[in-house]
């Protein structure tokens, strides 16, 4: 069809005739000539349409942007002050002698609907060209580090990873289910035991979960996993190959090391375990100014143990109309928040008199005297306040800090990559008061002793570490249990009777009584990261075929039905919902 691609045609060519194919970027009508800039995956090229060969010009008038094209003509040096030295093409045109024969953006639902004409968009062409040098620098980077791909199983069982499972009948096993896997997890620790030493997959994984803009039912992970190796190992390889992409990819340098934060802290100064530190504002607590005041507001949170009275310093942020911080106080109650207070720093030097807020009566002048000696705030500020349960106030001061920073301007260009450590072994379920894993039931705590994780596990640390980039976490792992009483402590904390380690888990349990070397590893969300580096809104706009936020495909109507056959050989009875 095609004797070279758009982006091949070069100084070298000119005299001889081609066959190029592609897709219009751009028609331009110029005094009777037109002018067409033909696009393939190997970049742009201009074809000229001379209105002396009067068929053709004919033809090339109705065309418009995205038709399909292939083209016939000859190569020929571009007119003197004509050259576009920004295109590989820019110094040659393609005069027309034959060609053989609708864009605006669309929604959403009709770019899915239609994701074989939305791909040729040179936007999304381009993110799935990066996907493939990200993937293929990965490959490069751990083959050369003594790393092995390793495919695991896609029909597997079902393991508590945190979402619902994608469950598959069996026919051969009448009443039983495989269960599309959450993550390789279990198997890449096998692997370990069976003395893989260095492993790595770049595998789709499966979640039956609500969806977001980064989130999606089926995705892809670079999966990887070490022996004989601590945190440090792990990370420092995991932090080099995330430079190695980066420069291969995008030429960027990222820093050498990566900054490393505790999750305690990251939780107290950000408000969240992800923070993008390309803004500089962070939350100081007041829950010690404000437990002696007598507006209960803030005196109950700072006297509960579960509480939390936090400020928030806006540099330049007393030009806020009440408008504004009334959007804010409605942003934040999606978190929970039941109200948002300020003061406006009109002019530090005056004391109270330069201040201005409702809440001014309520407080005592050394309790305002520290606020502003604690925020730092200087005339022109405003401070906002978070008072409630600490997680509620984490979490809508660390998302307010995100909007205000992205509101005004505050979030720095380039990269700012974050290891978060140190995290909590178990957190307590809000509503069952029962132990859960933080990350999964097999990461490692941070102390040896299992009668003593058993005796404090409200106090223990585990060995995770999670890799956040820009505000978003790209990457999680730890250091995994290798000790068979260790990991049977774990399931007693975490309420796995024996019986149900044993049926679930019974085969790890026993591979660990064969000798297991202390291993660890990590999973980076490929999707996510490549979503990151395109610049992308969404991960659909990264991956060729994604699925919408109600988990469904509009290219091929899936899920489907199946037929009445297919059900009884599986031995499925469908439940028909009653109608009135």
């Amino acid at each position: 069809m095609r004797s070279h691609y758009c982006g091949e045609i070069n100084e070298s060519l000119v005299g001889q005739e081609v066959e190029v194919c592609g897709w219009v970027h751009r028609r331009r009508d110029h005094g009777g000539v037109i002018f067409i800039d033909l696009r393939d995956r190997e970049g742009l090229l201009q074809v000229v349409f001379d209105p002396d060969r009067a068929g053709i010009f004919a033809e090339a008038e109705r065309i418009r942007s995205e038709f399909v094209l292939k083209v016939t003509g000859l190569v020929r040096p571009r007119p003197e002050g004509t050259v576009n030295p920004n295109m590989r093409t820019g110094e040659i045109e393609v005069l027309a002698h034959e060609l053989v024969h609708h864009d605006e953006q669309a929604n959403e639902d009709i770019r899915l609907k239609y994701r074989y004409l939305d791909l040729r968009r040179e936007n999304m062409l381009g993110n799935l060209m990066l996907r493939h040098k990200v993937t293929a620098a990965m490959r490069n980077f751990l083959d050369g580090h003594g790393f092995i791909d390793v495919e695991t199983p896609m029909l597997t069982r079902a393991t508590p990873e945190g979402a619902r499972d994608y469950i598959v009948p069996s026919r051969t096993n009448p009443g039983k289910f495989f269960a599309l896997p959450q993550s390789p997890q279990i198997f890449k620790q096998l692997l370990m035991m069976s003395g893989l030493d260095r492993y790595y997959q770049i595998v789709r994984c499966f979640r039956d979960e609500d969806l977001r803009a980064d989130r999606q039912p089926e995705f892809t992970q670079l999966d990887v996993e070490m022996s004989f190796v601590d945190e440090a190992a792990v990370t420092n390889t995991m932090e080099e190959l995330l430079r190695y992409v980066f420069k291969e990819t995008l030429d960027v340098e990222l820093p050498n090391p990566f900054p490393r934060m505790t999750y305690a802290d990251a939780m107290q100064r950000y408000g969240s375990d992800k923070p993008d530190l390309r803004i500089d504002l962070e939350l100081t607590d007041v829950s010690d100014l404000m437990s002696a005041v007598e507006f209960k507001v803030f005196a109950g949170p700072a006297a509960d143990p579960e509480g939390r009275v936090a400020a928030l310093c806006v540099p330049g942020g007393s030009d806020m109309s009440r408008k504004v911080i009334d959007d804010y106080t409605k942003y934040i109650s999606r978190y929970g928040a039941r109200g948002l207070a300020y003061i406006k720093v009109n002019d530090v030097g005056a004391g109270r008199e330069g201040l201005q807020s409702p809440i001014l009566k309520f407080l005592p002048d050394d309790a305002v005297a520290g606020i502003i000696e604690r925020t730092k705030a200087a005339s022109g500020d405003l401070i906002f306040f978070g008072a409630d349960k600490a997680r509620i106030v984490n979490d809508a001061l660390g998302a307010l800090r995100v909007k205000v920073g992205e509101d005004r301007g505050l979030v720095a260009d380039g990269w700012a990559p974050l290891w978060v450590v140190d995290f909590p072994m178990f957190e307590k379920d809000a509503q069952s008061k029962r132990w859960m894993a933080l990350h999964h039931p097999f990461t490692a705590p941070s102390i040896d002793d299992a009668d003593a994780l058993r005796a404090g596990p409200g106090d223990a640390l585990s060995r995770a570490y999670d890799i956040v980039l820009n505000g978003s976490e790209i990457g999680g792992g730890s250091i995994r249990i290798h000790d068979q009483d260790m990991q049977a402590a774990v399931f007693e904390l975490l309420d796995i009777s024996d019986e149900e380690a044993d049926e679930k888990f019974g085969f790890l349990l026993q591979a660990l009584q064969y000798g297991c070397p202390p291993h660890g590893g990590l999973a980076f969300g490929l999707d996510r990261m490549v979503m990151l580096m395109a610049g992308a809104e969404s991960i659909r706009d990264v991956i060729a075929f994604p699925k919408t936020q109600t988990a469904s495909c509009p290219l091929t109507n899936a899920p489907g039905e199946v037929s009445a056959e297919q059900l009884k050989e599986t031995g499925i009875r469908l439940r028909v919902p009653r109608t009135e």
